[in-house]
């Protein structure tokens, strides 16, 4: 991923009923865009996360961001909610990386994926562990819901927000395990 430029950057802390989410934010073109999405984990709330990385970052928000906040608010509620990629810096990740977020993007709400599935669909069908990569360091997790990227064998993989979280939220979208194997073959998305 493509460091971080030294934009100012502001910080807008939801509550949420997965602990709090951090936001970090600047204006950057004349428009406020989000650069980066915290989520708590277990052991570590998501503000001390972003105080420890961004500590120079003062809470703020605007009419934008308050409105995203809140539809991140909302589809952890378990709202429907379907997030645009306008508000997020893809410019701040790789071009590979911006092809797996935008992959990733596109799974749809009750649907999961694997990581070697994406890299299939990306025309790359060794690269599931480069993927994998990619979307563990998803600056924008919730936005672009890399909680829907699993292992082959239909079990969870890691997550930024913990195990526990990654299930609730695909439960919450419809998504049903079997105790032995996880994840479903039937809820999987770019599937041949």
């Amino acid at each position: 991923m493509k460091k971080m430029t030294r934009e100012s950057r502001s910080l807008r802390i939801v509550p949420t009923p997965f602990g709090t989410v951090a936001v970090l934010w600047s204006v950057h073109a004349g428009r406020p865009l989000i650069s980066r999405i915290i989520l708590s984990a277990p052991g570590m709330p998501a503000e001390e996360a972003a105080r420890t990385l961004f500590p120079a970052s003062p809470a703020s928000s605007c009419a934008e961001i308050e409105a995203e906040a809140e539809r991140i608010g909302a589809f952890l509620s378990g709202d429907a909610i379907t997030f645009s990629l306008e508000m997020v810096r893809m410019d701040l990740c790789t071009a590979f990386q911006q092809r797996v977020l935008r992959a990733e993007h596109a799974i749809p709400r009750g649907k999961a994926s694997t990581y070697g599935l994406i890299a299939k669909h990306l025309g790359m069908p060794k690269s599931a562990r480069a993927v994998g990569t990619a979307l563990a360091t998803n600056p924008f997790p919730l936005i672009i819901p890399c909680h829907r990227a699993i292992r082959s064998d239909g079990t969870l993989g890691g997550y930024q927000g913990g195990l526990a979280m990654k299930r609730a939220l695909l439960e919450m979208e419809g998504i049903a395990f079997s105790d032995s194997r996880g994840v479903e073959p039937a809820y999987f998305h770019y599937a041949c």
